[in-house]
């Protein structure tokens, strides 16, 4: 017995004497503050509570680096490299450049990565704004039931859409936007439809059925919800299947100064547009909204998956006092795709990083 506690304190020994070093080294190659992120980066993503952001302190809640670069943890479902940017968006992008050489600057365009800031709760890596007025919010517990999804790849199971179809982005990275561009286009290869068939065509590539509506719905912008609505019905209609329903816009983020923000997050290397989801509640003025809270965890599973396989790419879920269409479907959604400042290089990417993770996320409900 001696001869063997003798031993395992020389295990002891050798097993502290190697951590130590270990731990130098670590410090010497990525510096302490790295460290530090690492470990609140371990406190973020435990399992044992879920919290409002306004009842934290700085050390519960992970802290975003200065510059957001991230790998894909992950084995990517298909043999693609989803960094690529498309061809024909490379041309649009040789075109624009000498097209727009000589364009007047309109304002500034100023480039930030959203993170924790301005999200209400948060839950392992899951970020919320809650806004609506009389909502409590435990992620946890509208988590704690599953989705209920059964996904049929042969069948269509998603439609993907545009109420704002004539949304678009700049066609050149620059840190400025011309005084005459508005970032809109009827033109289906430079506004936001460009972004949901990099998602559509994602999507099929993993094996799904999807429909992709190209429908222009703003030419009289109040009427596009109305509108886009009549679209969702008649392809519910016809495929009663559907079950997933995602309206993609991009957003419009400017300042009093006439700034524009560009929301971006580096992931492998390339600038992403962040996203935003939007979901609903019947509250105050909204109405006939029964499933909104199945909305609600359809757009947490999706928030959480994203985080998972693409760190950055998120801002905080808006969950609010809307209900633009959700009420169709309960796993329907409305997501920004960046600014009007974004690249449509860097919104189609951000299309490609959510088909990927979505279909992550659908292939657990996936018939077999």
């Amino acid at each position: 017995m001696k001869h063997k506690d003798t031993k395992d304190k020389k295990i002891e020994i050798i097993s502290f004497l190697v951590s130590a070093i270990s731990v130098a080294l670590l410090i010497l190659t990525v510096g302490s503050d790295k460290i530090s992120f690492a470990a609140a980066s371990i406190m973020l993503y435990s399992p044992e509570k879920s919290v409002s952001a306004a009842e934290t302190t700085p050390s519960a809640v992970q802290k975003a680096p200065t510059k957001t670069e991230t790998k894909i943890p992950f084995t990517p479902l298909i043999e693609t490299d989803i960094t690529k940017t498309p061809d024909d968006i490379l041309e649009t992008i040789k075109k624009y450049t000498l097209l727009f050489a000589d364009d007047k600057k309109g304002g500034n365009i100023k480039e930030v990565t959203y993170t924790e800031i301005g999200a209400t709760h948060i839950f392992e890596n899951i970020l919320v704004k809650n806004t609506t007025e009389t909502k409590t919010l435990d992620i946890r517990k509208v988590m704690s039931t599953p989705l209920g999804l059964e996904i049929d790849k042969s069948k269509p199971a998603v439609l993907i859409f545009h109420s704002h179809t004539s949304e678009g982005y700049e066609l050149t990275e620059r840190n400025f936007y011309a005084e005459d561009y508005n970032a809109r286009s009827n033109d289906e290869n430079l506004n936001v439809v460009r972004v949901g068939t990099e998602i559509a065509d994602y999507l099929t590539k993993l094996g799904y059925t999807v429909i992709h509506d190209k429908t222009i719905h703003d030419d009289n912008y109040s009427d596009s919800y109305p509108n886009s609505r009549k679209t969702v019905e008649k392809y519910l209609e016809e495929y009663p299947e559907i079950q997933i329903v995602l309206d993609i816009h991009r957003d419009s983020i400017t300042l009093d100064n006439g700034t524009r923000m560009r929301p971006v997050s580096t992931i492998n290397g390339q600038k992403a547009a962040q996203l935003m989801i939007i979901t609903g509640a019947e509250e105050g003025k909204i109405e006939d909204f029964p499933e909104w809270e199945h909305n609600l965890r359809f757009a947490l599973e999706l928030q959480r998956e994203c985080e998972t396989f693409y760190p950055g790419l998120m801002r905080p879920v808006l969950f609010s006092q809307r209900k633009y269409n959700m009420d169709l479907t309960r796993c329907s959604l409305l997501i920004e795709m960046g600014s009007e400042a974004n690249t449509l290089e860097q919104a189609c990417y951000s299309g490609r990083l959510l088909a990927s993770a979505l279909g992550s996320l659908m292939e657990r409900y996936t018939e077999e």
